[in-house]
C-alpha cells in the first residue's frame, strides 16, 4: 500500500521528465529538417533569385548605355577621349550581355 501511495505522489513529478526526453529525442529530427530546407532551394526561391539577378543585369546595361550615349554624344562635339570612352562602353555592354545569368 505504501508503494502504491508513493507512486501516485511521484507520477506528476515525471511529467517534467517525459517532456524533456520527448525534446531531446525530437530534437535530432527537427535538426535534420532545418538543414534540409537551408540546403535546398525551391522554385518558388529560384525564380525570385532569378528574377532579381536579370533585374540587376538590365540596370547595369541601362546605366552602360546611357554612359556609352552620352559619351558618343561628346565625341560627335569633337571630344577624341570621349570617343574611345563610348568603344570601351561599347565593349562592356557586349561583355554583361555574353555573361550568364
Amino acid at each position: 500500500m505504501r508503494i502504491l501511495i508513493i507512486a501516485a505522489l511521484t507520477a506528476p513529478l515525471l511529467t517534467g521528465c517525459v517532456s524533456a526526453v520527448k525534446t531531446v529525442v525530437t530534437a535530432p529530427v527537427k535538426a535534420v529538417g532545418k538543414v534540409a530546407d537551408w540546403s535546398t532551394t525551391s522554385q518558388e526561391e529560384s525564380d525570385r533569385n532569378r528574377g532579381r539577378a536579370m533585374r540587376e543585369r538590365e540596370a547595369k546595361l541601362g546605366k552602360l548605355s546611357r554612359q556609352r550615349d552620352k559619351a558618343t554624344e561628346k565625341c560627335r562635339a569633337g571630344r577624341e577621349d570621349q570617343c574611345q570612352r563610348a568603344e570601351v562602353l561599347d565593349h562592356e555592354i557586349e561583355a554583361v550581355m555574353a555573361e550568364p545569368i
